[in-house]
């Protein structure tokens, strides 16, 4: 299907932003609001969104993505991705505004935009939104990271032997060691800095799922540690234990894939998986215009 893909600005708390819009001469009722994650180099994530944005609209499905608030050419201060929903609510606007047949939004997220649009969820309940898709979700924590590495750093680096020669002929240097001291007491140690009265962001996301009554699409690489650490933490965590229960998850494993997605081959991969989710979900029946308006 024949698309046009132009550059689009949009009004959030009084300053611009500035995004990209994929828009297919026939859309889909389903639209797709693709939320970035940090900065990356150009040939990096951001290509990959380029290129999704691209096969989506191709297949008929209007796609925006957009800087936030003080990134890329958008205006304003710099923010953390879990300060960021009104910038999501202005694009979620954006979209519908530019494209009349829009009955219903999914959110696209990379890591950190994977964790933005969970607490956008929290925050908002917003009934436009009707299903996510989310890859390699972000829950970094001090015990995360250090059971993370513990399980698939350490644990490797010991079967090999050039470790054990290297720790026997006293050329492994005594801050190694104690680097791998540190996360074994971290990774036993709870949550650590999360500890604290104010709800953590990494809750917040489990009650964002929790809550949400549509369908998710969950893919996680397999050679990539922030994945590897989502299934650590979530297996671990009290507050994900019914989110990972939830009926609408749909679930994938990317074996031999990396964070990015930066081979052709799982970019294509990532694509197809989006876009079959995408066409189940608008073949079945969704909310209807007056929920999303209201």
């Amino acid at each position: 299907m024949s698309y046009t893909e132009e550059t689009t600005s949009f009004a959030c708390e009084g300053e611009r932003l500035v995004g990209i819009l994929n828009q297919p001469d026939t859309p889909a009722q389903t639209g797709v609001v693709v939320v970035v994650g940090g900065p990356q180099y150009r040939a990096g994530s951001h290509r990959q969104f380029v290129l999704l944005a691209r096969a989506l609209a191709d297949a008929g499905f209007a796609v925006l993505r957009f800087d936030y608030r003080g990134m890329g050419d958008s205006e304003g201060q710099p923010r953390q991705f879990d300060a960021v929903s009104a910038d999501i609510a202005a694009a979620i606007d954006a979209l519908q505004q530019r494209v009349a047949s829009l009955q219903q939004v999914v959110l696209w997220g990379l890591c950190d935009g994977a964790s933005a649009a969970l607490l956008y969820c929290f925050e908002s309940n917003d009934p436009r939104v009707t299903g996510l898709c989310l890859l390699n979700p972000w829950v970094r924590s001090e015990a995360s990271l250090a059971r993370t590495q513990i399980k698939h750093y350490y644990t490797q680096r010991l079967m090999q032997k050039a470790f054990w020669q290297k720790l026997l002929s006293g050329r492994m240097a005594l801050a190694a060691l104690s680097d791998l001291t540190d996360n074994i007491r971290l990774s036993t140690s709870g949550s650590g800095w999360l500890r604290t009265e104010k709800q953590s962001f990494q809750q917040s996301m489990a009650l964002g799922l929790q809550r949400f009554n549509g369908p998710i699409l969950l893919l996680l690489s397999g050679d990539d540690y922030v994945a590897k650490e989502f299934l650590e933490y979530v297996n671990t965590d009290a507050a994900w234990k019914d989110a990972w229960a939830h009926a609408h998850l749909q679930r994938h494993s990317l074996p031999e894939v990396d964070h990015t997605c930066s081979s052709a081959a799982s970019r294509q991969w990532v694509e197809q998986l989006t876009l079959d989710w995408l066409t189940q979900q608008a073949a079945t029946p969704q909310r209807s215009q007056e929920a999303m308006t209201a």
